[in-house]
């Protein structure tokens, strides 16, 4: 059975680091696609960064480029999330989600079949 399960998150200071793992089983990881994304209160869900697994592939939504980094160990079936210098407006919950296809995740779409149950990230001083 697929199953998605995240850590590392909780409280942080802005202007602080976290990192977040995703751990996967049930499931070949270097056929698809690994991605994070994120809801707040109030807000609509959207995608934070995805990496293909078998060839890296990565991409970022602007609000996170050179601040956030994802990344995966294949031996372990875990995808990262590096998140520095973070600020109140990525206070979310954070969802870890698998699909085949790198470019489907990429869009957004929030049409996925397999979604972990999320970890709350909060920034505030």
């Amino acid at each position: 059975q697929l199953q998605l399960v995240e850590s590392g998150g909780g409280l942080v200071q802005p202007g602080g680091s976290l990192r977040l793992s995703c751990s996967a089983s049930g499931f070949t990881p270097d056929r698809y696609a690994i991605g994070w994304f994120r809801q707040a209160p109030g807000k609509e869900r959207g995608g934070v960064s995805c990496i293909g697994i078998s060839d890296g592939s990565t991409y970022y939504v602007d609000s996170v480029k050179g601040r956030f980094t994802i990344s995966s160990d294949n031996a372990k079936s875990t995808v990262y999330l590096q998140m520095n210098s973070l600020k109140p407006e990525d206070t979310a919950r954070y969802y870890c989600v698998v699909d085949p296809s790198f470019r489907r995740l990429r869009a957004g779409t929030l049409r996925y079949e397999h979604w972990g149950r999320g970890i709350q990230v909060t920034v505030s001083s």
